[in-house]
C-alpha cells in the first residue's frame, strides 16, 4: 500500500468536512489545519497585516468557512501542492504536513462538488468572426471562403494538413497574412466584408460570452452581411455544394409546395443545430410560398428564406436551453453535438453528428469517443489548429514586436519582418503534435522542428540542403529538421516567442517569465501594482556594468511584489541566453556573462535552459494539467473555477495512463462531466423556439 492511500486512510478514520463538530480533539481541522494556518500563514494573510491579497485566514475559524468557499480551498490546495507556500524566508512546512493538508482540503473539495452538482454557467453567446465564417462555409458547402480571416496565422499552402494519414510531410508550405496583402489572395465570396475580428480574453480565448455580445448596430450588420452573402455573384452552382438539393428549381411547379418544405427542413437542421418546430417550418415555408406568388422566382425565394436563416439568432447564438434545477444536468444530443463541433472544428454539426442525435446514440460514451476519433482525423480539424493553438501561445503579441532595426537588421527583410517567419515555427509544431498523436511533452522539449531557410541560415546558423531561399512572403517552405541541440525547439525556446516578449532592443525577464507562468502552468500573476515604474531598457550610468538580474533587484524591493517575482522571475531568466528577437548569447553588450540560473518550483536547480527543460520535464505532470485546463476551458467557451478541478484531476490521470497523448487528452476532455453537462438554470425556453418568425432578411 503506498503513502498517498495510507494518508487516505487516516484521514478518513476522523471527520472529515461536515457540521462543525465543536471542541472535539480528533477533529482534522482543529488538529490539523487551525494549527497550520496559525503558525505559517496568518503572518500574511491574518486580518492586521495582509499582504498577499485580501485572503484573511484568521476569519477561517470552522470547516463550513471552507467548504461553503471551493475557490478558496482550491487556491488552498495549488499553493500547498506546488509548494508555493509558506514563502521562503518562512519556516517550510514538513512534508507530511504538507500531504495531509492536502489530500484533507482534495476531499473537502470533492465533497463540496459532489454534493452542489453544479459548474460554472456557460453564456449565451454569439459565433466570433472565426466560427461564423466557418459554419456558414459548410452550411452551404462552399467551396471557396465566405471572406479572408487575418487571424488565421499559418495559412496552408498545396493541402499539407491530412490528419487521416496519422504523419506531417517532411516539407510543407505555408504562409501568413501578416506577411503581405498577398496572402489575402484566395477563393473567396466577391462582394462579402467581415466584420471587426473578436478579440481573446484575458489569459481566456476568443470565444468567451462576455466577449460575444450583440448589439443592435452589429444585428443590423449580421442582417445586411448575410443578403450580401446569397446576393455574391459567386453565390451559385459553380460555389455551392447544396445548390441542387435546396436552390435549384424543381422540375415540376407541382411539387414546389412539398419540395419548399422538404428542402427547408433538412436546411434549417443544419443551420439551427437541431430540428425546427412544426410552426417554424410552417412559417418558413409561408414565406417563401409567399415569396413565389408575388412573383419572385424559386431560387431568390429560397435565398431569401436563406439569408433569414443566416441572420437568425438560433444561428447566430451557441447555447444550451434553460433547466427546471439550479444544478448540473445531461446536455442534450443536439446540444453536445454543437460543444462538439464548435470544440473541434469550430463550425456546424455535420450530417453524422446530427443522425447521431436523431437516433439518441451520440451521449454513448463509445459513440461519442469513435466519434471524436473521426473529428480529429477530418480537414476540419485545421480549424482547431488554426483557432487554439496561437491564442493559447498568445501570439498575436507578435504583430507589435518592433526590434531596433539598427541593432537587429536581419530582423526585417524587404518591408516584412522575419517574427512572421519565426511564428509559423511553434504552430507546425502544435500540428505536428496532433496529428501524430504525439506525446504533448513534446510541445515543451522536441526532437524535430519546422524552420524556413531564413530562419535556419539567420538564426540557428545551419546551412540548407540545396539552393536556399530566404525572401518570399507568400507560400514558404519550412523543412522538418532534427534538433540535437537542446536548447532550441518547443513552444518556450523559439524566436518567436522570445522576439514577442522583448522591448526593442532588450529582453524582459519578467515578461516571459509572466508568459510562461500563465500559458505553460495556466498560473498567469497579478497584475503589477499601479505605482510601479517600468525598468528602462538603457541603463542608467551608475548601473551600466550590471546585468540585468542585478538591475531588476535593485527595482523590487517592495514586500508586496516579493510573492509574484518569487515565481515568475526563475522563468524568465532561465531563457535570458536568447536575445531580444530569440537569437542565443552568451554575453551582455557590456561583456558580463548571462546567468539563466535558478530553482524550479522551489525544488529543481538548473544552471541554463536545458536544464530548466529538464526541470518541466520533471514536472510535466503540472504541464499536463495547466495544459489540460487551457483546452477544457477553450471548449466550454467559460473560465474554469474550483467546481471543474475534480474533472480536471480525472482528466489529467486518465492522460498520464495514456502516456501523455494528445488525442487521449482530448477525448478524455469530451468525456468528462463538465463538457457532457450544463448548469443553466431558469425559466425553460420553448422548445425549439416556435416563436421564431422569417423574413426576406432575418428570421426574427
Amino acid at each position: 500500500m503506498n503513502a498517498r492511500v495510507c494518508l487516505i486512510m487516516i484521514l478518513l478514520t476522523v471527520a472529515l468536512p461536515g457540521p462543525v463538530q465543536g471542541e472535539n480533539p480528533d477533529d482534522p481541522f482543529l488538529k490539523l489545519v487551525k494549527p497550520t494556518f496559525t503558525q505559517h500563514c496568518v503572518k500574511c494573510h491574518g486580518q492586521k497585516k495582509k499582504l498577499a491579497g485580501d485572503l484573511n485566514l484568521l476569519a477561517v475559524t470552522d470547516v463550513n468557512k471552507l467548504t461553503g468557499n471551493p475557490e478558496l480551498l482550491q487556491s488552498l490546495i495549488d499553493a500547498l501542492e506546488y509548494e508555493e507556500m509558506p514563502p521562503e524566508d518562512e519556516p517550510a512546512l514538513d512534508d507530511q504536513t504538507r500531504k495531509q493538508l492536502v489530500l484533507y482540503f482534495e476531499h473537502a473539495l470533492n465533497e463540496v462538488v459532489k454534493n452542489a452538482k453544479t459548474y460554472s454557467q456557460a453564456p449565451l453567446r454569439r459565433m466570433n468572426r472565426f466560427q461564423y465564417s466557418n459554419a456558414v462555409e459548410d452550411l452551404f458547402r462552399l467551396n471557396r471562403v465566405v471572406f479572408t480571416l487575418p487571424e488565421r496565422m499559418a495559412r496552408e499552402h498545396n493541402n499539407y494538413f491530412q490528419p487521416a494519414t496519422g504523419k506531417m510531410p517532411d516539407v510543407v508550405t505555408v504562409g501568413s497574412r501578416p506577411l503581405g496583402k498577398s496572402q489575402l489572395i484566395e477563393k473567396r465570396l466577391a462582394g462579402v466584408a467581415p466584420f471587426p475580428q473578436d478579440l481573446r480574453a484575458e489569459h481566456g480565448y476568443d470565444n468567451r460570452g462576455d466577449h460575444l455580445s450583440l448589439s443592435p448596430l452589429l444585428l443590423e450588420a449580421f442582417m445586411t452581411l448575410s443578403r450580401s452573402i446569397v446576393e455574391s455573384p459567386d453565390f451559385d452552382a459553380r460555389s455551392v455544394g447544396i445548390w441542387k438539393e435546396y436552390f435549384a428549381e424543381p422540375a415540376s411547379k407541382e411539387a414546389y409546395e412539398s419540395e419548399i418544405r422538404a428542402r427547408l427542413e433538412k436546411f434549417l437542421t443544419r443551420a439551427f443545430r437541431r430540428p425546427p418546430s412544426e410552426k417554424l417550418l410552417d412559417r418558413y415555408t409561408n414565406f417563401v410560398s409567399g415569396q413565389i406568388d408575388s412573383g419572385e422566382t424559386f431560387t431568390n425565394s429560397m435565398k431569401a428564406a436563406a439569408s433569414g436563416a443566416i441572420a437568425s439568432p438560433m444561428f447566430l447564438y451557441l447555447y444550451e436551453a434553460a433547466a427546471d434545477k439550479n444544478t448540473a444536468q445531461p446536455i442534450e444530443d443536439y446540444e453536445l453535438a454543437s460543444r462538439l463541433s464548435f470544440f473541434l472544428w469550430g463550425s456546424i454539426p455535420d450530417e453524422t453528428l446530427l443522425t447521431l442525435c436523431r437516433e439518441g446514440k451520440l451521449h454513448d460514451p463509445e459513440v461519442l469517443s469513435n466519434q471524436v476519433d473521426r473529428m480529429m482525423k477530418d480537414r476540419k480539424l485545421k480549424r482547431f489548429c488554426d483557432s487554439f493553438p496561437s491564442q493559447w501561445l498568445q501570439l498575436e503579441r507578435i504583430i507589435s514586436a518592433v526590434p531596433n532595426r539598427n541593432h537587429f537588421p536581419e530582423y526585417y527583410f524587404s518591408k516584412y519582418r522575419s517574427s512572421m517567419h519565426l511564428m509559423l515555427e511553434p504552430l507546425l509544431l502544435f500540428e505536428t503534435v496532433l496529428i501524430e498523436d504525439r506525446s504533448i511533452v513534446d510541445l515543451i522539449d522536441p526532437d524535430f522542428s519546422y524552420r524556413s531557410d531564413r530562419m535556419e541560415i539567420l538564426w540557428y546558423g545551419r546551412k540548407v540542403p540545396g539552393k536556399s531561399n530566404i525572401g518570399p512572403v507568400t507560400g514558404i517552405p519550412f523543412r522538418r529538421v532534427e534538433i540535437s541541440d537542446r536548447r532550441q525547439g518547443g513552444v518556450i525556446t523559439n524566436a518567436a516567442i522570445m522576439s514577442m516578449n522583448s522591448g526593442t532592443e532588450e529582453t524582459k525577464p519578467i515578461t516571459r517569465g509572466a508568459w510562461i507562468a500563465a500559458v505553460i502552468f495556466n498560473d498567469p500573476p497579478e497584475p503589477p501594482p499601479a505605482d510601479v515604474p517600468p525598468l528602462s531598457e538603457k541603463p542608467p550610468t551608475e548601473e551600466a556594468n550590471l546585468t540585468l538580474r542585478e538591475r531588476l533587484a535593485l527595482h523590487r524591493e517592495r514586500a508586496d511584489c516579493a510573492g509574484c517575482h518569487e515565481k515568475i522571475d526563475p522563468f524568465g531568466f532561465a531563457v535570458e541566453n536568447f536575445d531580444a528577437i530569440g537569437k542565443w548569447r552568451d554575453k551582455y553588450e557590456n561583456g558580463r556573462d548571462v546567468d539563466s540560473g535558478g530553482v524550479l518550483f522551489r525544488k529543481h536547480k538548473f544552471s541554463n535552459v536545458v536544464e530548466f527543460k529538464d526541470a518541466i520535464v520533471e514536472e510535466k505532470d503540472r504541464f499536463t494539467r495547466a495544459f489540460a485546463s487551457h483546452l477544457l476551458s477553450f471548449s466550454l467557451a467559460r473560465e474554469l473555477t474550483a467546481a471543474d478541478s475534480p474533472a480536471l484531476d480525472q482528466i489529467v490521470t486518465d492522460t498520464i495512463h495514456d502516456e501523455y497523448h494528445i488525442k487521449s487528452l482530448l477525448n478524455h476532455i469530451v468525456l468528462s462531466e463538465p463538457f457532457l453537462t450544463k448548469t443553466n438554470p431558469g425559466i425553460a425556453v420553448t422548445k425549439h423556439h416556435q416563436k421564431t418568425t422569417p423574413t426576406s432578411s432575418t428570421s426574427e
